[in-house]
C-alpha cells in the first residue's frame, strides 16, 4: 500500500465533507461562508457560488478517493484515513461555522 494513497483518502474525506454545507446551502438558495467571500471564510457568498464550490469539492473528493490507489470499503487501512478526514473536517467546520450560525452552546452562569 502506497502511503500517498492513504493521504489522498484522508483529504478525499475532508473534501467530500466540505462539499455538503456549501452545496446544500446553495441549492436551498441561502448565502453561506466560502473562501471567495470578503473577508474569506467569514463573509457570505451567493448561493450559486456555493453550489459551484460544493461541486468542486465533491469532484475533488471523488478523484482523491476513487481515482487514486485502489480504495476498498472493506479495507480498514483505506477507510480509517478516509473517516479521519471526515471527522476532522466535520469538527473544524462545526467550530468554524458555529461562530456565524449560533451553534455554540450557551454559557453557564
Amino acid at each position: 500500500m502506497n502511503w500517498l494513497s492513504l493521504v489522498a483518502y484522508f483529504f478525499g474525506g475532508a473534501f467530500l465533507t466540505n462539499a455538503i454545507p456549501h452545496f446544500v446551502s446553495g441549492v436551498m438558495g441561502k448565502p453561506f461562508q466560502s473562501p471567495f467571500a470578503k473577508p474569506p471564510g467569514q463573509g457570505l457568498s451567493p448561493s450559486t457560488v456555493n453550489v459551484v464550490w460544493g461541486v468542486f469539492n465533491l469532484v475533488t473528493g471523488y478523484i482523491l478517493v476513487c481515482r487514486v490507489g485502489d480504495f476498498g470499503w472493506r479495507t480498514t487501512r483505506d477507510v480509517l484515513p478516509f473517516g479521519l478526514g471526515i471527522l476532522l473536517m466535520g469538527l473544524f467546520s462545526a467550530r468554524q461555522f458555529s461562530r456565524f450560525h449560533g451553534g455554540d452552546l450557551p454559557k453557564r452562569s
